[in-house]
């Protein structure tokens, strides 16, 4: 894409603000900036490798927040983020070798389902009340979720907070805003990983994903911030009204 209209950048830029909000505190951004990649005229694929330019960074901001904060203490990083690379490789390759006219059905009702999944299943959102933290060797299932998750990331993208939140507080017991804090360092491990490998097969245009990436950035870094004021209890109903939110935009598309 050579060029963007005045429209395109600030629908852009209001999709990215919002992603990188919703992301910082619990996840589905891609639910928003994807279609809005779609909607500016990107084919699928290119809009798919595209996102993770904004996914980047909207994940490196929201790290340097939660790090910031000392939130990544005692929690073993690597051996979480490890499994989730080994899919998300996986993952991206194979979103880039699947024909276009194969990939844009795939892509939308992965979302659509994703979204609705996730709004019937509010509970998965929500993690236990402060326990201590099990490492992912102590579980397999954990690891096998994990490895799941990388590859829904690694070639979607869109909804993998939520599959992450519900893995790190359903087995892990993180309380929820640890989550949030290695589900950043988790997501920008394995979106690096991702647009390299996008980035190899040609199916990223820089020009809208900096953009959205820029926007996102502010967002990520004001929703890392309330997630670390904001109480419990209000983060979990935040939690809910992005998910409500996310399944709304999408289902409208």
């Amino acid at each position: 894409m050579d060029s963007l209209t005045i429209d395109v950048i600030l629908g852009l830029s209001t999709a990215g603000v919002l992603a990188g909000f919703i992301n910082a505190i619990a996840g589905g951004g891609s639910l928003l900036t994807l279609p809005a990649l779609m909607l500016a005229g990107l084919p699928a694929d290119i809009a798919n490798g595209t996102n993770r330019v904004g996914v980047l960074f909207q994940s490196a901001a929201a790290l340097a927040t939660f790090r910031g904060g000392g939130h990544l203490q005692s929690v073993p990083v690597f051996a979480i983020s490890a499994p989730t690379l080994v899919g998300a490789g996986a993952g991206a390759i194979a979103a880039s070798q699947t024909p276009n006219d194969i990939l844009e059905p795939i892509l939308l009702s992965s979302m659509v389902l994703m979204a609705v999944l996730l709004t019937v299943k509010k509970n998965i959102l929500l993690p236990p009340k402060e326990s201590q933290v099990i490492h992912p060797s102590e579980k397999p299932w954990a690891t096998v979720g994990l490895l799941g998750a990388g590859f829904y990331g690694g070639f979607v993208q869109a909804g993998l907070g939520f599959i992450l939140l519900a893995v790190f507080g359903g087995l892990l017991r993180l309380d929820l805003v640890r989550s949030n804090a290695v589900k950043a360092a988790t997501v920008f491990c394995l979106t690096l990983l991702a647009l390299a490998i996008f980035l190899a097969n040609g199916l990223v245009d820089w020009l809208p994903g900096i953009v959205v990436g820029l926007a996102g950035i502010v967002g990520a870094a004001l929703g890392a911030k309330f997630a670390l004021k904001t109480p419990p209890g209000i983060l979990r109903a935040v939690v809910l009204i992005a998910v409500s939110s996310a399944s709304i935009v999408l289902l409208l598309k």
